[in-house]
Protein backbone atom coordinates (compact mmCIF):
# COMPACT_ATOMS: atom_id res chain seq x y z
CA UNK A 1 0.00 0.00 0.00
CA UNK A 2 1.30 3.30 -0.90
CA UNK A 3 1.39 5.86 1.66
CA UNK A 4 -1.27 9.21 0.84
CA UNK A 5 1.38 11.07 -0.22
CA UNK A 6 3.28 8.83 -2.32
CA UNK A 7 2.31 11.19 -5.35
CA UNK A 8 4.05 14.19 -3.88
CA UNK A 9 7.37 12.94 -2.12
CA UNK A 10 9.49 9.77 -2.01
CA UNK A 11 8.39 8.71 1.29
CA UNK A 12 8.93 5.38 2.78
CA UNK A 13 5.75 4.27 4.33
CA UNK A 14 7.09 1.77 6.84
CA UNK A 15 9.25 4.25 8.80
CA UNK A 16 8.81 6.01 11.63
CA UNK A 17 9.67 9.18 9.87
CA UNK A 18 9.81 10.79 6.65
CA UNK A 19 12.80 11.98 4.75
CA UNK A 20 10.43 14.83 2.72
CA UNK A 21 12.48 17.18 0.46
CA UNK A 22 12.37 20.80 0.34
CA UNK A 23 10.29 21.16 -2.80
CA UNK A 24 7.80 18.85 -0.84
CA UNK A 25 7.82 19.92 2.43
CA UNK A 26 6.79 23.30 0.98
CA UNK A 27 4.35 22.11 -0.92
CA UNK A 28 2.80 20.25 1.80
CA UNK A 29 2.84 22.95 4.18
CA UNK A 30 1.65 25.53 1.52
CA UNK A 31 -1.72 22.88 1.23
CA UNK A 32 -2.01 22.49 5.39
CA UNK A 33 -1.97 26.05 6.55
CA UNK A 34 -3.98 26.98 3.53
CA UNK A 35 -7.04 24.76 5.20
CA UNK A 36 -5.48 26.71 8.39
CA UNK A 37 -5.97 30.20 7.31
CA UNK A 38 -8.98 29.40 6.11
CA UNK A 39 -9.91 27.72 9.59
CA UNK A 40 -8.92 31.10 10.76
CA UNK A 41 -10.80 33.24 8.86
CA UNK A 42 -14.04 31.26 9.52
CA UNK A 43 -14.16 31.99 12.80
CA UNK A 44 -13.20 35.33 12.63
CA UNK A 45 -16.35 36.07 11.08
CA UNK A 46 -18.55 33.82 13.40
CA UNK A 47 -20.48 35.84 15.63
CA UNK A 48 -21.42 33.81 18.55
CA UNK A 49 -25.19 34.65 20.75
CA UNK A 50 -24.21 34.82 23.79
CA UNK A 51 -24.86 32.87 27.24
CA UNK A 52 -25.52 29.00 26.77
CA UNK A 53 -26.31 29.26 23.34
CA UNK A 54 -24.53 28.16 20.21
CA UNK A 55 -24.27 29.90 16.92
CA UNK A 56 -25.31 28.26 13.49
CA UNK A 57 -21.31 27.37 12.91
CA UNK A 58 -21.14 25.79 16.65
CA UNK A 59 -19.32 28.15 18.32
CA UNK A 60 -20.76 28.43 22.27
CA UNK A 61 -19.81 31.45 24.37
CA UNK A 62 -18.37 31.01 27.84
CA UNK A 63 -17.33 34.73 28.55
CA UNK A 64 -17.91 37.60 27.47
CA UNK A 65 -16.77 40.86 29.51
CA UNK A 66 -14.82 44.13 28.94
CA UNK A 67 -14.42 43.56 25.74
CA UNK A 68 -13.50 40.21 25.56
CA UNK A 69 -14.98 36.73 24.20
CA UNK A 70 -13.95 33.36 24.53
CA UNK A 71 -15.78 30.56 22.63
CA UNK A 72 -15.12 26.98 22.46
CA UNK A 73 -16.42 24.68 19.83
CA UNK A 74 -16.11 20.80 20.10
CA UNK A 75 -13.69 19.31 17.65
CA UNK A 76 -13.84 15.50 18.45
CA UNK A 77 -12.69 14.66 21.92
CA UNK A 78 -10.55 18.11 21.83
CA UNK A 79 -12.62 21.50 21.69
CA UNK A 80 -11.41 24.49 20.06
CA UNK A 81 -11.64 27.60 21.44
CA UNK A 82 -11.54 31.24 20.28
CA UNK A 83 -10.78 34.48 21.88
CA UNK A 84 -11.91 37.86 20.27
CA UNK A 85 -11.30 41.46 21.25
CA UNK A 86 -11.06 44.84 20.48
CA UNK A 87 -7.68 46.57 21.40
CA UNK A 88 -7.94 50.34 20.67
CA UNK A 89 -4.97 52.69 19.92
CA UNK A 90 -3.38 49.96 18.30
CA UNK A 91 -2.75 49.15 14.81
CA UNK A 92 -2.47 45.51 13.21
CA UNK A 93 0.89 46.04 11.89
CA UNK A 94 1.56 46.71 15.78
CA UNK A 95 0.26 44.30 16.55
CA UNK A 96 1.28 41.55 14.32
CA UNK A 97 4.86 42.06 15.05
CA UNK A 98 4.15 39.60 18.44
CA UNK A 99 1.22 37.43 17.01
CA UNK A 100 4.03 34.41 16.20
CA UNK A 101 4.30 30.95 17.26
CA UNK A 102 7.33 32.00 19.72
CA UNK A 103 6.39 35.24 21.10
CA UNK A 104 3.19 33.66 21.51
CA UNK A 105 4.95 30.13 23.36
CA UNK A 106 6.02 32.32 25.77
CA UNK A 107 2.91 33.62 26.65
CA UNK A 108 1.58 29.88 27.39
CA UNK A 109 4.24 28.85 29.57
CA UNK A 110 7.32 31.11 30.96
CA UNK A 111 9.44 27.65 31.50
CA UNK A 112 9.83 27.85 27.16
CA UNK A 113 13.82 26.62 27.00
CA UNK A 114 13.97 26.87 23.40
CA UNK A 115 12.22 28.25 20.24
CA UNK A 116 14.65 27.91 17.35
CA UNK A 117 13.90 28.59 13.35
CA UNK A 118 14.53 25.03 12.12
CA UNK A 119 14.17 25.87 8.28
CA UNK A 120 12.51 29.14 6.72
CA UNK A 121 10.76 28.02 3.08
CA UNK A 122 9.84 31.31 1.98
CA UNK A 123 9.98 34.72 3.15
CA UNK A 124 6.56 34.37 5.13
CA UNK A 125 6.69 30.50 5.88
CA UNK A 126 8.82 28.95 8.14
CA UNK A 127 9.21 25.56 10.49
CA UNK A 128 9.85 26.36 13.98
CA UNK A 129 10.84 24.42 17.21
CA UNK A 130 9.31 25.23 20.85
CA UNK A 131 10.05 23.06 23.71
CA UNK A 132 9.29 23.25 27.24
CA UNK A 133 11.30 21.94 30.32
CA UNK A 134 10.93 19.56 33.55
CA UNK A 135 9.40 22.68 35.52
CA UNK A 136 6.58 23.87 33.08
CA UNK A 137 2.90 24.14 33.81
CA UNK A 138 1.13 20.33 33.46
CA UNK A 139 -0.28 20.90 29.96
CA UNK A 140 3.25 21.49 28.73
CA UNK A 141 5.63 19.85 31.04
CA UNK A 142 8.85 18.55 28.61
CA UNK A 143 7.57 18.50 25.91
CA UNK A 144 7.95 19.75 22.53
CA UNK A 145 5.97 20.90 19.55
CA UNK A 146 7.28 20.89 15.81
CA UNK A 147 5.27 23.49 13.85
CA UNK A 148 4.94 25.58 10.61
CA UNK A 149 4.02 29.20 10.62
CA UNK A 150 2.61 30.66 7.82
CA UNK A 151 2.06 34.75 7.79
CA UNK A 152 -0.42 35.83 5.30
CA UNK A 153 -1.94 39.08 4.04
CA UNK A 154 -5.30 39.47 2.11
CA UNK A 155 -7.00 41.46 -0.25
CA UNK A 156 -8.80 43.26 2.09
CA UNK A 157 -5.76 43.96 4.80
CA UNK A 158 -7.10 41.30 7.33
CA UNK A 159 -3.31 39.79 8.46
CA UNK A 160 -3.44 36.34 9.20
CA UNK A 161 -0.93 34.08 11.15
CA UNK A 162 -1.45 30.60 11.05
CA UNK A 163 0.31 28.39 13.09
CA UNK A 164 0.43 24.11 13.55
CA UNK A 165 2.37 20.56 14.01
CA UNK A 166 3.67 19.07 11.26
CA UNK A 167 2.72 15.38 11.05
CA UNK A 168 4.84 13.42 13.68
CA UNK A 169 6.49 11.61 10.48
CA UNK A 170 7.87 14.55 8.90
CA UNK A 171 8.42 16.52 12.05
CA UNK A 172 11.04 13.35 13.45
CA UNK A 173 12.70 13.55 9.64
CA UNK A 174 12.98 17.02 10.34
CA UNK A 175 14.12 16.96 13.97
CA UNK A 176 14.86 14.44 15.66
CA UNK A 177 12.72 14.12 19.34
CA UNK A 178 15.16 15.28 22.31
CA UNK A 179 15.25 12.56 25.26
CA UNK A 180 12.59 12.04 27.86
CA UNK A 181 10.38 14.56 25.71
CA UNK A 182 6.74 14.03 25.02
CA UNK A 183 6.04 15.16 20.85
CA UNK A 184 2.69 17.41 21.51
CA UNK A 185 0.30 18.64 18.69
CA UNK A 186 -0.87 22.15 18.02
CA UNK A 187 -3.69 20.87 15.78
CA UNK A 188 -4.31 24.06 14.59
CA UNK A 189 -3.90 27.97 16.09
CA UNK A 190 -3.22 31.46 14.75
CA UNK A 191 -4.31 35.17 14.73
CA UNK A 192 -6.75 36.79 12.45
CA UNK A 193 -6.10 40.73 12.85
CA UNK A 194 -8.70 43.36 11.51
CA UNK A 195 -8.32 46.98 10.78
CA UNK A 196 -11.19 48.69 11.78
CA UNK A 197 -12.55 51.41 9.18
CA UNK A 198 -11.61 55.12 10.52
CA UNK A 199 -10.51 53.89 13.80
CA UNK A 200 -6.36 53.11 15.25
CA UNK A 201 -7.90 50.25 16.50
CA UNK A 202 -8.67 46.53 15.34
CA UNK A 203 -10.20 43.02 16.12
CA UNK A 204 -7.67 40.04 17.11
CA UNK A 205 -9.18 36.58 17.24
CA UNK A 206 -7.05 33.96 18.38
CA UNK A 207 -7.86 30.42 17.43
CA UNK A 208 -6.23 27.14 18.93
CA UNK A 209 -6.61 23.79 19.50
CA UNK A 210 -4.31 21.29 21.37
CA UNK A 211 -3.48 18.32 22.19
CA UNK A 212 -0.19 17.66 24.42
CA UNK A 213 0.03 14.02 24.16
CA UNK A 214 0.89 11.93 26.55
CA UNK A 215 -1.35 11.05 29.97
CA UNK A 216 -3.39 14.29 30.64
CA UNK A 217 -7.00 13.24 30.15
CA UNK A 218 -8.77 15.30 27.39
CA UNK A 219 -11.16 17.15 30.16
CA UNK A 220 -8.40 18.57 32.00
CA UNK A 221 -6.38 19.32 28.68
CA UNK A 222 -9.43 21.20 27.15
CA UNK A 223 -10.08 23.27 30.75
CA UNK A 224 -6.55 24.25 30.13
CA UNK A 225 -7.25 25.24 26.78
CA UNK A 226 -9.66 27.34 27.73
CA UNK A 227 -6.60 29.80 29.58
CA UNK A 228 -4.55 29.98 26.47
CA UNK A 229 -6.71 31.89 24.58
CA UNK A 230 -5.74 35.07 27.17
CA UNK A 231 -2.46 35.28 26.23
CA UNK A 232 -4.05 38.40 23.74
CA UNK A 233 -3.82 40.48 27.07
CA UNK A 234 -0.22 39.59 27.33
CA UNK A 235 0.57 39.94 23.39
CA UNK A 236 -0.92 43.54 23.96
CA UNK A 237 0.97 44.67 25.81
CA UNK A 238 4.25 43.56 23.86
CA UNK A 239 2.90 45.09 20.93
CA UNK A 240 2.26 48.02 22.83
CA UNK A 241 6.05 48.46 23.39
CA UNK A 242 6.98 47.48 20.01
CA UNK A 243 8.60 50.53 18.31
CA UNK A 244 6.26 51.33 15.72
CA UNK A 245 4.40 52.56 18.82
CA UNK A 246 5.97 55.64 18.23
CA UNK A 247 4.55 56.67 15.48
CA UNK A 248 0.81 56.13 16.50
Amino acid sequence: MQPKMSNRSAIAPCSRSWSVSEDSLRRYVHFASESCIQELLSASDSNGNGGTSVSSDGWKVLNLENGVEISKRRSGSLHTFRSRWLLKSLSPQQFITVANAIDAAKQWDSDLVEAKYIKDLEENLSIIRLRFGDNAKPLFRNREFIVYERRETMEDGTLVVAVASLPKEIAAGLEPKQNNAIRGLLLQSGWVVEQLEGDDSCMVTYVVQLDPAGWLPKCFVNRLNNKLVMIIENLRKLAQGCPINKDT
